[in-house]
């Protein structure tokens, strides 16, 4: 059965239901809780590489037959692929979705339809958006995030990586680093500086670069959990084509920045990365130490942190149903998030204690090491805890700006 965009309906309470007959004809619904049986903690991929793949597959294979069904965007425009609902039908249907066992979720389908996808719309020239946003809504096609670079990682705007301008072509040397999927992903979002005589904010153009294009090297990076999601990608006279430029030249700094937002918007938006509070307290419950004190202390810590995080993202995206852009609240939850998680893998190492090291394996459901080991990334990941201070101080309290020496000064002039 596909449900055509049309016939949705306007009522929430009616929608719902709508939402849930779909759902209930492809995958059963799970357990009161919510909790797949063989949800793991781990809060980045720890997979060879074979089943990230094919964890991958699933995941966009699900998002281009939500996207089919008039599911995969509810909130956006139908000429723009949506259903030309509203936010709290995109609210609605992800609460129901959690109530079934749908394949697991990747990375790169979330950087793919909720930040190259708006990135696309609000800043691609009208032919970039006739010939990729669909496929980027429905997973047709993945995108990989190519911002961080080895010097140049919470002070993005410092991106060193050249674009060379020859005609109708632009030539990229340089390197990126922390890049996820990219071994799976069909293009990337490249931020590359394209003018060092400008101000480092200036001078910064982005693309949309094929990552089959010749030149382009990809090194899955190991992680201390096992795995690979990450990668170092090394650019050597790649060639990409002018009318894969996303916005105006030397002006991919306002590129970034409303891609660093929709990124800060969606932390913590999405169940299943790390451990989450019902896990923790399924780890107390079987380890009998629901009535010891300190492990009551450390459940409650969890949670307080946990219904914080909720409750500020609640306050945001009522924010954006009442027709509010995506602001600086975003760091807010990112900051939230990283704390939240920090707090789970604390209370989960002492539940644990010794046998912590023992649960990392192919084996169990529930690898607590492998959340402990991943927690701290998360301070780094999607911008550093200290870049969300930064946002928070000087966008929501109003605080001066730190001082910077070298303003106005040229980007190949500064002190590096």
């Amino acid at each position: 059965m596909t449900t055509a965009k049309s016939s949705f309906t306007a009522d929430l309470a009616a929608f719902r239901a709508e939402a849930e007959r779909w759902l209930v004809e492809r995958w059963p619904r799970l357990a009161e809780g919510g909790l797949r049986p063989d949800h793991d903690v781990a809060v980045f991929h720890s997979l060879p590489r074979e089943a990230e793949a094919e964890l991958v597959r699933a995941a966009a294979a699900w998002q281009a037959e939500k996207y089919d069904a008039g599911y995969g965007v509810l909130s956006w425009p139908e000429e723009l692929g949506g259903a030309g609902l509203t936010a709290e039908h995109d609210r609605v249907f992800a609460e129901a979705e959690r109530r079934f066992d749908v394949p697991a979720d990747h990375e790169l389908r979330r950087i793919t339809t909720n930040l190259v996808a708006p990135t696309l719309r609000d800043h691609g020239s009208s032919q970039l958006k006739d010939r990729h946003l669909r496929d980027f809504l429905s997973c047709r096609t993945l995108v990989c995030q190519l911002f961080s670079e080895p010097n140049a990682g919470s002070d993005l705007a410092g991106v060193a990586t050249k674009a060379r301008r020859e005609g109708d072509t632009w030539v990229l040397d340089g390197a990126k680093v922390w890049v996820s999927g990219a071994q799976f992903a069909d293009f990337g979002l490249i931020l590359a500086r394209s003018a060092p005589e400008r101000p480092k904010h200036a001078g910064i153009t982005a693309f949309l670069l094929p990552m089959s294009a010749p030149g382009v090297e990809v090194r899955p990076i190991r992680q201390m959990s096992g795995g690979s999601s990450f990668n170092e990608i090394f650019f050597n006279d790649v060639e990409v084509a002018d009318d894969l430029r996303i916005g105006e030249v030397d002006r991919g700094w306002t590129v970034a920045l409303a891609m660093l937002t929709f990124e800060r918007s969606q932390s913590g938006s999405k169940a299943g990365v790390g451990g989450s509070w019902e896990q923790l307290r399924e780890l107390a419950a079987e380890r009998r130490q629901l009535l010891d004190p300190v492990a009551r202390d450390q459940l409650v810590q969890a949670y307080v942190g946990e219904r914080a995080r909720i409750l500020t993202r609640q306050r945001a995206d009522a924010a954006r149903q009442r027709g509010g852009a995506p602001g600086p609240e975003g760091s807010l939850g990112k900051l939230l998030w990283s704390q939240s998680l920090a707090r789970i893998g604390r209370a989960a190492a002492m539940l644990a204690g010794p046998d912590l090291t023992a649960e990392v394996d192919e084996t169990g459901p529930y690898y607590w090491g492998c959340h402990v080991l991943g927690a701290p990334g998360f301070r780094i990941a999607g911008g550093s805890d200290e870049i969300q201070r930064t946002v928070i101080g000087e966008r929501l309290l109003g605080l001066p700006k730190e001082p910077d020496p070298d303003a106005g000064r040229a980007w190949r002039d500064r002190r590096r």
